[in-house]
């Protein structure tokens, strides 16, 4: 693994750990544990993270590929948070919250193994 691509794997990993707190949290609050705050708050944060592992990519020189789910990943995680803010006015929308969650999951182990094939 080169030098630039450490940053581009530490990212990617710290970004699945994240999602897996997220559902853990989620999972307090949803059994009356804890309330929504820490996991709305870690949820508007997430989407940060992402866009970093997405220029990350770029930096470490990442394959086509890798470019492309880490994009889609990035995308994904950004457009999260608002399907739960829309429950509201469009509740059939926001029900796609947990659908994409898992999607995000998916894309963020993808791009986090990813991260770690040889140059």
């Amino acid at each position: 693994m080169t030098v630039r691509r450490v940053p581009f794997a530490a990212t990617a990993w710290l970004f699945v750990a994240g999602v897996v707190a997220q559902v853990t949290l989620a999972g307090t609050a949803l059994f009356e544990l804890s309330d929504w705050t820490v996991h709305t708050g870690l949820g508007w944060g997430l989407p940060l993270v992402a866009i970093l592992v997405l220029a990350l990519a770029f930096v470490a020189r990442a394959d086509r590929r890798t470019l492309w789910l880490t994009l889609a990943l990035t995308v994904s995680a950004n457009v999260q948070p608002s399907l739960a803010e829309v429950r509201s006015v469009a509740p059939l929308v926001a029900a796609l919250h947990p659908v994409n969650a898992l999607l995000v999951f998916w894309l963020a182990v993808v791009v986090a193994r990813r991260s770690l094939d040889r140059d």
